[in-house]
């Protein structure tokens, strides 16, 4: 791990849904802020449901349709060494931080995602997975105004700058 860099640790139930998702957004972000070469970004599942599979077609559809690519992103399971090496470690429910909660570590650094866009009326992001295209894409909107807020938080707070 970098430990030069910050690093954000996107985590979901299954790795291929919101987690990746989020992990796409917040990367396109970051680039878009001049940032990528001092924020390492990653995402993980609770489950071990979807290991080394690609993201939901869906979420690659949502995604892409605003010049994204995660398609070459494959599912893991987050480990208890992640809950100590990313600076944040950030859930998209309350069921994955009890899953988080369980692996042991630090549970005081597991955050809600949505913490970050705290304007948008919600603390968790909705499971698309047993939806349609309007899921994804209503979770898309969620997570790009959390990594608008998250960006901010860690310049200021990691960066120094506004």
């Amino acid at each position: 791990m970098h430990k030069d860099k910050v690093r954000v640790l996107f985590v979901c139930l299954g790795n291929i849904c919101r987690s990746p998702m989020a992990e796409g957004i917040f990367r396109k972000t970051v680039t878009e802020a001049g940032l990528a070469d001092v924020i390492l970004i990653d995402s993980a599942g609770t489950h071990a449901y979807h290991v080394g599979e690609p993201p939901d077609e869906r979420a690659q559809a949502a995604t892409a349709a605003r010049g994204i690519d995660i398609a070459g992103l494959r599912g893991r399971q987050a480990t208890v060494a992640d809950l100590a090496a990313f600076d944040y470690v950030l859930v998209m429910d309350q069921e994955n931080r009890d899953n988080l909660r369980r692996l042991g570590g630090d549970p005081a650094r597991v955050e809600m995602v949505l913490a970050y866009a705290p304007d948008c009326g919600r603390e968790e992001v909705p499971d698309p997975y047993y939806g349609g295209a309007a899921g994804f894409e209503y979770v898309y909107s969620l997570l790009e105004q959390a990594a608008c807020g998250l960006l901010a938080d860690i310049r200021k707070r990691h960066l120094r700058i506004a």
